[in-house]
């Protein structure tokens, strides 16, 4: 047996692990066991790749060529000696060629435990102390992962995984066929429907132009009738007129006399029947449009509805880890300015770590820093905030309803400041942004105007049947949805003001936000839950619950947080907690009343 401090026998050199006793399976200085010294390891260079005791490994970190080195400590060393051709290792080692991603030039030899990550020496001297993570040498764990149940568990759950991918191309391809040949079937039935209405216009067209061809048909009969009527009159005229200039040529005095009295009587005559020819009815005609056609089509913005039918098949994505809820902290809101409980009724994230709100009760508008958890500024407004948008990267919109004003507020070294105001006709309450056009929503009369940054109308999209109170409103490139607590219902319209779906499984719909693939997070405060709806507002389910009182949320697609406020018990300072629930974190900012 070896004693420490002592010179060993030669066999042991080299510094074996293959020994049965325990004090063979300790691991020694190398270079002090080339000396014939043998002492405990103290360290390990990844450089020189060599085991070494407490003086040397003292001695390795100040020498100038060594000082430079990356060495473990006691905890993190490898747990057996570097060994030569013949280690039991050497298999396994030699193919450690892994580059580090943050450290390229060295190689991954380290697995932390605790942070389920692969390391180099620099991750595990710089970030994986062995103080803090258990840390251990690759060829030490490895030697029996071939064939091992974890092995075949993960090798299973990666062909399982890319199975079920496979599948969903093809269902996807087979699901966008069908739809694409649904849209070719619409398509034959727009023409369809059009030449029907074609045709029903072509019939109408066709009955009052016949109506206009026997109108001039009967002018023209009676023209005939005139002209024939008029010829039999002025005939016997003529022949008496011709016969008294021959009469009068002639000096054929008694003749003439004759000829004349017979030409006065025969005028009489026709004196009697002229009243009748002059009271012929004949009218000029005027085509009046049927202004209820014109309206109805002025009135109507579409020709149809493309109705949808979801094609998804129902299936479960792969799971190999369930996922736990965390709780997170707690953000103070309340500040030494505020004179009345906080009311939040407005919040968007202008960074992920600047949350921005808006204070109704208090007349402010605050910015809370997420990473410290605190309230950096505040700034008071003249009256009531409701709700709030980003506008550009540093510019805030604000309703103020009750002075029917638009307040914009820009942000300049963490600092709220007010700018100009837009005047509006109406109470003003839900406000959202999107490529330079502002979406406002108007109590009495319920309505939606979409205005430029100069407050210009640009479209009015009336309410009637609609809405009765729309609260809360938020866009995107597609959409636009409104939250109407009294109506308890999330609609969805386009950018022309046409009402392309509707979500009903509300109670009291409050404030919304959409998320990155377009789903909507709505507030039912008097159920107490947040719904996620999708996109075509056909679904929702509830993704929390057994909250106080949500009214107005906002999510975070960077950090997968969903802030939200809610009324605090026996005036709490409000708070945030985080729930994880497919694949996505929803966090809560609480507000006190």
């Amino acid at each position: 047996m070896a004693v420490p401090g002592k010179k060993g026998s030669k066999q042991f050199s080299s510094s074996t692990t293959s020994m049965a006793s325990d004090e063979d399976l300790q691991v020694y200085c190398q270079p002090c066991d080339e000396e014939g010294t043998r002492l405990p390891a103290h360290g390990f260079c990844t450089d020189c790749k060599e085991h070494l005791c407490k003086t040397c490994f003292a001695v390795h970190k100040k020498l100038k060529s060594t000082k430079h080195h990356t060495v473990l400590d006691a905890s993190i060393m490898p747990k057996a000696l570097q060994q030569p051709s013949t280690s039991i290792h050497t298999s396994q080692s030699d193919d450690l060629t892994t580059p580090c991603c943050k450290h390229p030039q060295e190689i991954i030899k380290f697995y932390c435990n605790d942070h389920k990550k692969l390391l180099c020496s620099v991750c595990v001297t710089l970030e994986h102390q062995g103080t803090i993570c258990k840390v251990d040498y690759i060829p030490d764990i490895s030697g029996n992962i071939i064939d091992s149940k974890e092995y075949q568990v993960i090798l299973k759950a990666l062909n399982s995984t890319f199975d079920h991918y496979q599948q969903t191309v093809k269902d996807v391809k087979e699901m966008t066929a069908k739809s694409n040949r649904s849209l070719k079937d619409a398509l034959e039935d727009i023409k369809k429907f059009r030449k029907e209405i074609n045709q029903r216009l072509d019939k109408l067209e066709r009955h009052i132009v016949h109506l206009v061809k026997v109108t001039e048909q009967e002018n023209n009969s009676n023209i005939t009738s005139v002209e024939t009527a008029c010829e039999e009159i002025t005939k016997p005229w003529k022949i008496s007129s011709e016969k008294i200039n021959q009469l009068n040529t002639s000096k054929q005095a008694n003749a003439l006399f004759m000829e004349l009295k017979l030409a006065e009587k025969m005028m009489e005559d026709v004196e009697k029947t002229a009243p009748q020819l002059s009271t012929y009815d004949v009218k000029e005609h005027h085509f009046e449009a049927n202004e209820t056609i014109l309206t109805k089509l002025k009135t109507e913005r579409s020709l149809g509805t493309l109705t949808q039918k979801t094609l998804n098949k129902e299936c479960q994505p792969v799971q190999i880890k369930s996922r736990q809820s965390s709780h997170e902290g707690e953000i103070c809101v309340r500040t030494s300015k505020d004179q009345y409980s906080c009311y939040i009724t407005g919040m968007i994230l202008l960074t992920p770590d600047l949350l921005i709100i808006t204070d109704y009760h208090n007349n402010a508008v605050k910015m809370v820093d997420t990473s410290s958890q605190s309230v950096s500024d505040q700034l008071q407004l003249d009256d009531k905030p409701w709700d709030i948008t980003t506008v550009a990267s540093t510019e805030l919109a604000v309703t103020l309803p009750d002075i029917q004003t638009i307040q914009f507020i820009s942000i300049s070294s963490n600092t709220l400041k007010m700018r100009h105001t837009v005047k509006v006709g109406g109470k003003c309450y839900g406000i959202s942004c999107y490529q330079g056009k502002l979406v406002v929503s108007f109590y009495n009369p319920a309505k939606l105007q979409i205005l430029d940054m100069n407050g210009t109308i640009l479209t009015t999209i009336d309410g009637k049947n609609i809405f009765k109170d729309p609260e809360y409103i938020t866009c995107n490139r597609s959409s636009i949805y409104v939250s109407d607590w009294k109506m308890k219902t999330v609609t969805r319209l386009n950018w022309q003001g046409d009402v392309i779906g509707s979500y009903s499984g509300m109670s009291k719909s409050r404030g919304m936000s959409l998320s990155d693939d377009g789903t909507v997070f709505v507030c039912d405060n008097e159920r107490n839950v947040i719904e996620e709806i999708s996109e075509d507002c056909s679904t929702g389910k509830v993704v929390l619950e057994n909250l106080n009182d949500p009214y107005t949320v906002c999510w975070c697609g960077e950090t997968k947080k969903l802030y939200y406020s809610c009324n605090t018990v026996m005036k709490k300072m409000p708070t945030f907690y985080t729930f994880i629930n497919c694949h996505k974190t929803y966090t809560k900012v609480l507000y006190e009343r």
